[in-house]
């Protein structure tokens, strides 16, 4: 088991929000509300499509020898993971991800909250891939070293709009934009801490691997429908929102047939 692999697999998702963040440097002010719509409208299609077929499936493959009940880890796990979201959406002050409806200048209280928001996403998504190189590692069945690679690009693309989201009203309320870049990776740090502590549990948690699956597929689905999906179809331009998250499915899909 190449540690290298691992590792690289590990920090892909990291980078895809750190290049995000550094759209500030690219930029100037905030983001139009029609490419905003259309990032966020991609960055749901690809989680819907790692949900199921990095995760969901492989959760079913794994249960399968429990016969017409193997449905149920899937099933336990991912109402757990939305639980799991849930409670934390309640216990950590955060907001929703709809700053730019509010103009351009949005306060610095406010933009904090946003911060937290989008950390608070990135948490299942690291848990996600550290889960599916786990299961990698464990020998579960229906996961493969290409799917989990598979996994963490996807989760890299999805991540790229989100560090834009994060710098560049930071970059709007006049901080530097070294400050801010820095803040957008910051808050991608969590991915890979996520990761590597499930890592680190991989041999005492294999057993529930088909839940733990299934979690991950639940706490990423619970972000879109709460957060990615009313973003990107309220208002005007929902159109491209809902062309956009096609295309993310689409892709997403790809990568994982493809790789998987």
């Amino acid at each position: 088991m190449a540690v290298g692999e691992i590792a690289l697999g590990v920090l892909i998702p990291f980078v895809g929000t750190s290049l995000g963040a550094a759209l500030v440097f690219l930029l100037r002010g905030q983001m139009s509300p029609i490419l905003r719509k259309i990032l966020t409208g991609f960055a749901a299609g690809v989680m819907v499509a790692a949900s199921f077929w990095s995760l969901l499936e492989p959760s079913l493959e794994g249960a399968s020898a429990m016969g017409s009940l193997s449905f149920l880890p899937a099933a336990v796990g991912f109402l757990g993971g939305v639980l799991f979201l849930l409670l934390l959406d309640t216990v950590i002050p955060h907001m929703h991800m709809d700053l730019q409806s509010e103009g351009p200048h949005v306060g610095l209280k406010r933009t904090t909250k946003l911060i937290l928001a989008v950390t608070l996403h990135n948490i299942p998504e690291g848990m996600a891939v550290g889960i599916v190189y786990a299961g990698w590692m464990t020998g579960e069945p229906g996961v493969s070293q290409a799917g989990a690679l598979a996994l963490a690009l996807g989760i890299a693309i999805q991540n790229f709009p989100e560090g834009a989201i994060v710098s560049m009203p930071l970059r709007a309320e006049g901080m530097s934009k070294g400050k801010t870049f820095a803040f957008g990776v910051m808050s991608g740090a969590v991915e890979p801490i996520a990761a590597l502590l499930v890592l680190a549990l991989a041999g005492a948690v294999a057993p529930a691997m088909p839940y733990l699956l299934a979690f991950a597929a639940g706490a990423m689905m619970y972000v879109v429908v709460e957060e990615l999906i009313p973003e990107m179809s309220e208002g005007e331009h929902s159109n491209g929102g809902t062309v956009s998250f096609s295309l993310g499915f689409v892709l997403m899909m790809i990568l994982d047939v493809a790789l998987g």
